[in-house]
């Protein structure tokens, strides 16, 4: 899978950056916790002070499975789901106007684009990843 030149690094390059960034967002939900529940709490979302950790800890589990290669399915996997859900419920850009709804947009996209990303590396989880762990549950 990984034979072209330098396909090996280029897919390295794609787990650090993607799965570096998640896990980077991830711990800045749990630092600014406080201001990330009132957000969700102003979204309307329920269980904002149970549900926003959750959040922030699935993107640290996802990211750093993907940048290290253990249980890559189950990390990539979470992410999308996550993403995908938070899109949907956090981004409404659909009932807002100016500014607010475009703003809302561009976060909505970017949450389907990284689901997109969640969806590749989960196809490719089976496969033995090049400077990986390699670790799987299956």
């Amino acid at each position: 899978m990984f034979e072209s030149a330098l396909a090996d690094v280029a897919f390295l390059s794609a787990r650090l950056i993607f799965g570096g960034i998640l896990a980077f967002m991830g711990v800045n939900n749990l630092v600014d916790a406080e201001s990330m529940i009132g957000y969700a709490e102003f979204k309307g979302l329920p269980a904002p002070r149970l549900l926003v950790p959750l959040s922030g800890g699935t993107l640290i589990f996802g990211g750093v499975s993907v940048v290290l290669g253990v249980v890559p399915a189950l990390g990539a996997g979470a992410l999308a789901v996550f993403l995908l859900g938070s899109a949907m419920t956090m981004h409404d850009f659909w009932s807002l106007e100016g500014e607010e709804a475009q703003n809302e947009l561009n976060h909505f996209l970017k949450n389907v684009f990284g689901a997109g990303g969640a969806l590749a590396f989960l196809a490719v989880a089976n496969a033995t990843w090049p400077y990986a762990l390699n670790v799987t549950i299956l």
